[in-house]
């Protein structure tokens, strides 16, 4: 992807002009991210006081035993919403789902690899570490490897 900046007194407002052959996921990733107002903060709850979460810290989010817990620097910190709801809200955050109860921040993968019954182990830059299943291998290997760069290319 090419970016090419113009910084100039004859311009009001700035303006983005987006040129590309055929429309892709990284661009509507990228419109996403430009059209956000504000980044969204998680509300969760740890040790009866609830505490402010920044969707970009997280490493993944998961739901046991009909409650959702989010997953920051190997703590587990309770969230009062349902799992579908969480997804929704880090979309534009590059999570991903690994399985049916499971969604990875893919920016805070450190490193993964194939376990015998071809699921994917993921290790996190925090340490902690999360399954996916088998059938969320191939999307989540092709974004990661193929198309899904970083933050830094959107």
């Amino acid at each position: 992807m090419k970016i090419k900046i113009d910084i100039s007194d004859e311009y009001d407002e700035p303006t983005i002009i987006i040129q590309a052959k055929v429309w892709s996921e990284e661009l509507a990733a990228l419109m996403k991210r430009l059209q956000a107002q504000e980044p969204q903060r998680l509300v969760g709850v740890e040790d009866e006081r609830s505490v402010l979460l920044d969707p970009s810290e997280l490493d993944y989010v998961y739901a046991e035993q009909r409650k959702v817990y989010a997953v920051r620097n190997g703590r587990q910190i309770e969230l009062k919403m349902k799992l579908y709801e969480v997804e929704a809200l880090l979309q534009e955050y590059r999570f991903q789902r690994f399985s049916k109860s499971v969604i990875g921040n893919l920016d805070q993968i450190d490193r993964f690899e194939l376990v015998f019954n071809g699921n994917l182990c993921v290790h996190f830059k925090s340490g902690s570490k999360e399954y996916v299943s088998r059938g969320y291998v191939a999307e989540l290997k092709q974004r990661l490897i193929l198309g899904g760069g970083g933050r830094d290319d959107a």
